[in-house]
C-alpha cells in the first residue's frame, strides 16, 4: 500500500515540489508548484502509484481508463496496462475536451478516469462530463495530487492518493506580483 507521506517523500526526492512564483492551468498563482513530470518520467515511481491506484478500485469492473492529456495520459496507461484493459486520453479542442485519434466510449462501458494533479479539478470536471455524455458508466476518478486550497469535490467516488494544498493567488490580486517576483509559467502554460 502506498502512503501520501510516501508519495509526497518521492515528490520531494524527485525535485518536483518547487517553490517560487507559478502560473498555474486554472490561471491562479501560486508560491509553489508541483513538477509532476520529475515523478512520471521514472517508470518504476509510476507503476507504483498506478498498482496503488488499481489497489484502490480492486474488485470493480472497469473496461477502459480515461485521462485528460497531458499528465494524465501516463497514469491511464499504465493504470490501464496493470487493470489488462483499453486506456484513452482526451484533449482539448477549441477550448473544450474531444475524444480524438480514434478514441470512442461505447454506452454503458465501464470507465476509471485518472489525473495527475488537480488545483480546481478543471480538465478533470470538462473529461468526466465528456465521458458521461457518451454515456459511459463512471466507477470513480483516481487523482495523483490534489493541491487545492479546499479538497476536490466530484459527484463520483473520488481517490486522491495525495493532498497537498496550495495557497492560490486570483492574478489581480496576487502578493508576489506586488512583490515583483517574476512568474514561471511551468507545464501547459509554456
Amino acid at each position: 500500500m502506498l502512503t501520501e507521506a510516501t508519495l509526497i517523500a518521492w515528490l520531494q526526492e524527485c525535485g518536483a515540489l518547487l517553490q517560487g512564483h507559478f502560473l498555474l492551468t486554472s490561471g491562479l498563482h501560486s508560491d509553489r508548484y508541483v513538477e509532476k513530470f520529475r515523478l512520471l518520467e521514472r517508470p518504476q515511481l509510476v507503476g507504483e502509484v498506478c498498482a496503488e491506484i488499481v489497489r484502490r478500485f480492486a474488485g470493480e469492473r472497469i473496461d477502459a481508463v480515461l485521462g485528460p492529456a497531458v499528465g494524465g495520459i501516463v497514469l491511464a496507461f499504465e493504470t490501464a496496462r496493470q487493470l489488462g484493459c483499453r486506456y484513452l486520453f482526451a484533449e482539448t479542442e477549441d477550448g473544450r475536451r474531444v475524444l480524438r485519434r480514434g478514441f470512442t466510449l461505447a454506452p454503458d462501458e465501464h470507465v476509471l478516469l485518472v489525473e495527475d494533479v488537480v488545483t480546481t479539478g478543471g480538465s478533470l470536471k470538462e473529461t468526466l462530463a465528456l465521458a458521461q455524455q457518451r454515456g459511459a458508466h463512471i466507477v470513480g476518478v483516481a487523482v495523483l495530487i490534489d493541491r487545492g486550497e479546499t479538497p476536490l469535490q466530484l459527484p463520483v467516488r473520488t481517490e486522491v492518493l495525495a493532498r497537498l494544498p496550495l495557497r492560490t493567488f486570483p492574478p489581480d490580486d496576487c502578493p508576489l506580483c506586488r512583490q515583483g517576483v517574476p512568474l514561471q509559467r511551468r507545464g501547459s502554460q509554456r
